[in-house]
């Protein structure tokens, strides 16, 4: 599993001109499933997302969660994060899940976090997007899983 975590002041999700998603203060996680992964991975990256210190206290020093903010997250799938350029200069997707398993892997990371205590919205699978986001900092994390 592959994630890019930005710490937001916002952010939202529109499909075919209209916002199916928004959320304020919070991270935007764009997520991508591998071929390889299990639920053991997707596990592990939502319960580190979900406690993620990268949030200032009151001395700006970054020792909070989302959580700890009362922060949202929004979540959007994007099976590009796999694209290697080992070879050539056009991407190859071969290691990201097919959708029939990154689709329900995507809603069991999504639902990993909703136990944690943290409100997630998410883009629509498969769909054409456009992603905005107020970038708070810049803070900006990947965040990586293998088997």
């Amino acid at each position: 599993m592959i994630l890019v975590i930005q710490r937001v002041k916002s952010a939202y999700v529109e499909v075919e001109g209209e916002v199916v998603s928004k959320i304020g203060n919070g991270l935007l996680v764009l997520v991508a499933v591998e071929e390889s992964d299990t639920e053991k991975e997707i596990e592990w990256c939502a319960d580190k997302v979900s406690v993620l210190r990268i949030f200032g206290d009151e001395e700006g020093k970054m020792n909070l969660s989302v959580k700890d903010v009362k922060g949202e997250i929004l979540a959007v799938s994007q099976f590009t994060l796999c694209g290697e350029l080992k070879k050539g200069t056009r991407p190859s997707f071969s290691n990201a899940a097919k959708a029939e398993k990154a689709k329900p892997f995507f809603e069991f990371f999504i639902n990993k976090i909703k136990e944690n205590g943290i409100p997630v919205k998410s883009g629509i699978f498969q769909a054409m997007m456009d992603v905005g986001l107020i970038n708070d900092g810049p803070v900006t994390i990947i965040l990586e899983k293998k088997r």
